[in-house]
């Protein structure tokens, strides 16, 4: 599993996740900048996504939604704000509506990610999600963004693996 930590921090309003894996950042960067590798991990693994959009530039915007085992479908959507390939991206994570249009009632988390080389070969990535009130956390976190983002970024390894650059 390549999560080796992940920390709430109720006072700073952040969830951090770090995982390490065994590949260079240049290749770690590919499964958030190439969409269809993207749908292959971003969800847990009983709720994969479908990008419909993405723009991964300043000011663009990623669109997607994960589906359920029943079938159902949870739309959300990225606004990023940074690129700094392939070590840096950061973006604001929302929920969104059927047609893909943020949903107002639910909260929105900036995230940072940064991808640093651990030797030539490994890759050490944080992902850490800001939130805008305790509450929001707390809401997200009982919704089980927690065990969804573990699960997600534990098949990154496998696909990893599967692909090569």
């Amino acid at each position: 599993m390549p999560v080796i930590d992940i920390k709430k921090n109720p006072e700073a309003l952040t969830l951090t996740l770090t995982a390490r894996f065994d590949a260079p950042p240049p290749r770690v960067w590919q499964v958030w900048q190439d969409p269809r590798q993207l749908e292959r991990w971003w969800g847990p693994p009983t709720y994969p996504a479908t990008v419909v959009d993405h723009d991964l530039a300043p000011g663009g915007t990623v669109t997607y939604f994960m589906t359920g085992p029943e079938g159902e479908k949870y739309h959300g959507w990225w606004r990023v704000l940074s690129v700094d390939a392939p070590h840096r991206l950061e973006f604001e994570d929302g929920f969104a509506d059927d047609s893909g249009r943020p949903n107002p009632d639910m909260p929105v988390t900036a995230v940072r990610v940064q991808l640093t080389a651990d030797g030539e070969a490994a890759t050490v990535m944080t992902i850490e999600s800001v939130f805008p009130t305790l509450a929001a956390m707390e809401q997200l976190v009982s919704m089980g963004m927690v065990e969804g983002i573990s699960a997600a970024v534990g098949q990154i390894d496998t696909l990893l693996d599967s692909l090569t650059v």
